[in-house]
C-alpha cells in the first residue's frame, strides 16, 4: 500500500472525492484514519521523474496523454482545483514571486524576465475541465503501454487543461508530442510552454528554501533557460 501523510483534512477529503469521480484508473482507498491516508499500491511503476531520465517508450507516453483527455471529458467535479486560479490572482503571485526571485539573488534578472514574458501566454480564457491539479509524472503509473493508476489527487478540480498537460511534461519536452498523440486533439504548444515558465518561476524559490535542488539537470532551472 501508499501511506499519504497529511494535517489538512479538507485536501484529504478533495483527494478521495476525486479519485471516486475521475474516469481514469486511481488507487482503491483502503482505510483512512487521520493523518493518514492508506491507498493501494499500483501495479507498474512512475512513468519517469522530473530530473531524471527520460524513460518510457513513445507508446506509453501516448497512453497516459489518451488518459489526461478521458479525464477532461468527464462531467466537471464540485469544486475549482489548483488548476482552475483565477487569471488576476495568478499573475500578481507570479509579479510577486518574480520581483523575490531577483531581490534575492536566487536567478539572474534576464532569466526571469524572459520567462515571464513567456508565461503571459497563459493569461487567456479557457473552458474548465476535470483536472488533476499537481499531474507530474511522477504520478502517472504505468505497466506496459497501459496506464494503471494516477496518484496524489490533493489539487484536482476544476481548471485549465493545459495546466495539465504542461506539469506533465515539464522538464520531459522530447515526449511531448507523443503525450499529444495520445490526446488526440489539438493543444496550443505556446500556451504549455507558458506554463512551463510560469510553473518553474513560481517553484523555484519554495524548492529552494525547502532544501531541494531546482538546478540539478533537467528541473526547473534548465526548464527555464530552455526559453532563451
Amino acid at each position: 500500500m501508499f501511506l499519504k501523510v497529511d494535517a489538512d483534512q479538507a485536501r484529504i477529503d478533495v483527494e478521495v472525492e476525486a479519485m471516486s469521480l475521475a474516469p481514469v484508473p486511481t488507487p482503491a482507498v483502503l482505510w483512512r484514519r487521520p493523518p493518514v491516508l492508506a491507498i493501494a499500491a499500483l501495479p507498474g511503476a512512475p512513468l519517469a521523474r522530473l530530473g531524471g531520465p527520460s524513460t518510457g517508450a513513445p507508446a506509453q507516453w501516448a497512453a497516459a496523454g489518451a488518459a489526461i483527455r478521458t479525464l477532461y471529458d468527464a462531467p466537471l467535479p464540485p469544486r475549482p482545483g489548483r488548476a482552475g486560479r483565477s487569471n488576476v490572482a495568478l499573475a500578481a503571485e507570479l509579479d510577486e514571486e518574480c520581483e523575490l526571485l531577483v531581490r534575492k539573488g536566487l536567478l539572474p534578472a534576464d532569466l526571469v524576465t524572459r520567462n515571464r514574458q513567456v508565461a503571459e501566454v497563459a493569461f487567456r480564457p479557457w473552458t474548465p475541465a476535470f483536472t488533476h491539479g499537481d499531474l507530474q509524472v511522477a504520478h502517472v503509473f504505468v505497466d506496459g503501454g497501459e496506464v494503471t493508476g494516477i496518484i496524489d489527487w490533493s489539487e484536482a478540480g476544476r481548471g485549465d487543461a493545459l495546466y495539465d498537460l504542461a506539469t506533465f511534461t515539464l522538464g520531459h519536452e522530447e515526449h511531448l508530442d507523443d503525450v499529444i498523440a495520445g490526446y488526440g486533439t489539438e493543444a496550443d504548444i505556446d500556451v504549455i510552454h507558458a506554463w512551463w515558465s510560469l510553473r518553474s518561476l513560481l517553484g523555484v524559490r519554495w524548492l529552494i528554501e525547502h532544501g531541494f535542488d531546482p538546478s540539478a539537470p533537467g528541473c526547473e532551472v534548465d526548464v527555464l533557460r530552455s526559453r532563451m
